[in-house]
Formats: structure tokens, sequence, C-alpha cells
């Protein structure tokens, strides 16, 4: 586990085997402002998370031993990394092995080879993500049993806590802030995940149906409309 400091900054934690990699990811965040630090297996890289609190981590999916998908499972699964924003890496190109990172919490999957310029981009939109969901004001804002403390950064349903990723709180709060107007995919896209390039529908899909899992009941309360996208309502949608 290696740390280089370069500009007073976010953190990023970058976790991959192969080692060229690495140094080429670890060269261009330092450039970009950022600190890191580096892991090259899973066991590190859970030690490192927890420890330093990065602001992201950029995670390759192939590891020895334990692989990228189950880095991220016990990311969100510990309360002190749960919210930390994840960037996957992965040779992999097809279309389930990105549904099921996004499934599992990724904030953003990129294939291998990638240009670096675009990894830093984002990255960037990333943690501007995450900023963007914890510095909206500090009021609380309320529809039905879902309550969003914008100044805490933080999602209750009947008093009850939620633990959201970066990317799922900026979601529910856009279609709160947004509530009972109807948000196109590609709306979302734009604002939620800033247009990265190569960012598919399929990943608002994604997000909304974790989304509504993790809110239970009032998961109900974001409707689908067919063909264009999704808006939360204050009472229930009728019908899927």
């Amino acid at each position: 586990m290696n740390d280089a400091s370069g500009a007073s900054a976010e953190r990023i934690l970058v976790v991959d085997d192969e080692s060229d990699i690495v140094a080429l990811v670890a060269y261009h965040m330092l450039k970009a402002g950022y600190r890191v630090s580096t892991a090259a297996n899973g066991t590190d890289a859970l030690v490192a998370a927890k420890q330093e609190r990065p602001g992201l981590v950029i995670l390759d999916l192939m590891l020895p031993g334990m692989s990228g998908y189950d880095v991220l499972e016990h990311l969100r699964a510990e309360s002190a990394t749960r919210n930390v924003a994840v960037l996957m890496l992965s040779a992999r190109r097809e279309e389930q092995d990105r549904i099921r990172g996004l499934a599992l919490g990724a904030d953003d999957y990129l294939t291998k080879p990638f240009s670096p310029q675009e990894l830093v981009l984002r990255v960037g939109a990333i943690l501007r993500r995450v900023h963007a969901g914890g510095a909206v004001g500090a009021d609380v804002l309320a529809l039905g049993p879902i309550s969003i403390d914008r100044a805490a950064h933080q999602v209750s349903v009947d008093d009850r806590p939620i633990d959201l990723t970066p990317t799922e709180y900026k979601l529910l709060l856009l279609l709160a802030e947004r509530r009972g107007r109807v948000q196109s995919r590609a709306r979302l896209l734009e604002a939620v995940w800033d247009a990265a390039p190569d960012i598919q529908t399929r990943t608002v899909d994604m997000h909304v149906q974790r989304l509504r899992t993790k809110l239970g009941a009032a998961g109900d309360l974001i409707e689908t409309v067919r063909g264009f996208g999704y808006r939360l309502n204050s009472a229930p949608a009728r019908g899927p």
C-alpha cells in the first residue's frame, strides 16, 4: 500500500494489480491535483479505504484473490466506507459486467484501454456530484415519508436512516426538487452524471431500481413514465 502526496486536495485510492496501470493512473491523478494512494489487492484496498477515507476509489475488476466486485460489496457493507465514491475499471466490455458493477453500488464504470484524460474528467464529475449533494442548503426537504436533510447529506424514511451512495443521493434529491415533473433519462444523465461519455440510459434505470429497493415502500413514489423517464410523486403512482 503506497501513498503519493500532491496538493492538499481530495484523496484518490487506486486499486489495480498491474503496476503500469497504477503508475499511469496515479500520474494523471497527481497531475490533476489529487492526493493518491495505491493498493495491489482487495485486502490492502479495504484497509486503505477505512484508514484514509478517500474521496474516490478507482477499482479494477480483475484483482488477485478478492475480485473488484467483492471489494465493492465490502465497501458498501461497512458503515465507514459505504458512502465512498467508486469508479470501476475493467477490460470486460460486456453490458452484464457494467450492470453488475452499477447494481452493487459503483458510481461509474470505465473499460480498458481508456483515455487518461477521460478518466480524470470522470473522476472530477463524480466528485462534483458528491460535493453538490452535500452543499445544497440547510433545509430539510420532505415528501411523504421521505425526508432529505440537504445540510447533513442524510435521507430517512419514516425517521429511519437510509444509506445511499453519493450518486443515489444526488438522483433522489434531483427528483425530489423537481417533484411532480417528469425527468427524462437524458436529463437525469446530464444533471446527475454530468453527461459523461459512454454512460448509457441503462445506468439510470439500474440506479433507480436500486434506489427504490433501499427506500422500501416509499420507493413506490418514484413513478416510471414509459418511454421517457421518471418522476417523484407525493402519493404512490398507480400501475407499473
